[in-house]
């Protein structure tokens, strides 16, 4: 892998749909890396989480959008006032959040999580 940043940035850019999964992550608060023996986990809709980074620090709401394509996650009520009053959602990168509840509506990633606590408790 090169060590030039521009080729680092690219790559990142570029990267296919099952990779850009793993780097939307976000670290999980105290809680769930005890209960589920793992550091981080990719950001979905339904997540509730806090900002860790940035003017909206310590905010806590629902995701409510996950762009991939730009690397942000748009939470709800997270907003910026454009010239027109309008209001329109602010991008928050995954590095800069911590998820504080998880959404397990999806059987998928119940499964997984089940699967690493059992490979922790082993």
């Amino acid at each position: 892998m090169s060590e030039k940043a521009r080729k680092q940035r690219k790559r990142r850019e570029n990267a296919p749909k099952h990779k850009k999964r793993k780097i939307m992550s976000s670290m999980l608060s105290e809680r769930l890396k005890d209960r589920y023996g793992t550091n981080s986990l990719p950001v979905i809709e339904g997540d509730e989480v806090e900002v860790m980074r940035g003017s909206f620090k310590g905010h806590i709401d629902k995701v409510a959008e996950v762009d991939r394509r730009n690397e942000k996650v748009f939470i709800e009520d997270v907003t910026v006032e454009k010239a027109d009053e309008s209001k329109e959602p602010f991008g928050v990168h995954p590095s800069n959040l911590k998820i504080r509840d998880l959404d397990l509506s999806d059987p998928w990633r119940k499964e997984k999580l089940e699967n690493i606590q059992e490979e922790d408790n082993e």
